[in-house]
């Protein structure tokens, strides 16, 4: 796509400080750097979010997300890691080429303030339950 930044630096004609790069996959550090080593993994066709990956470019990109992520683990103190992926304007993206966010975890200083806000009291297990089936009834593989 002509006018998305991530295809201009997988094209090369923006430059990254490339972490990882093979045939189908690209990891780069992120230029915001939330924290050292927020590192983004995108792959090289085009996908615009989640709902777009096919399956073959989904195992290629996450084949390599482990590996990345040992490596920022072994380079840098991590207490741990954020696996960060926003898809459509309205759960934040605001790049709209599929990417995931490897967001290393120092201490609870580092900025980054993830809180879920659980409505459990609000389902019952029969609630899950018919959600979980609905959701399985249209799981097309």
């Amino acid at each position: 796509m002509s006018d998305c930044i991530f295809c201009k630096i997988i094209n090369g004609e923006i430059p990254s400080a490339k972490v990882f790069e093979n045939d189908d996959v690209l990891a780069f550090l992120d230029i915001s750097q939330v924290t050292k080593g927020h590192t983004l993994v995108i792959p090289k066709i085009h996908k615009e979010d989640v709902f777009d990956l096919d399956t073959e470019t989904a195992e290629k990109l996450f084949s390599v997300v482990p590996a990345i992520s040992r490596a920022l683990r072994s380079q840098f103190d991590l207490k741990g890691l954020n696996l960060i992926n926003n898809n459509g304007s309205f759960a934040g993206q605001e790049v709209f080429h599929y990417h995931l966010h490897l967001v290393p975890r120092y201490d609870k200083n580092d900025g980054i303030k993830k809180k879920f806000i659980s409505h459990q009291a609000e389902y019952s297990n029969e609630d899950l339950q018919q959600i979980a089936a609905t959701i399985n009834q249209a799981i097309r593989l």
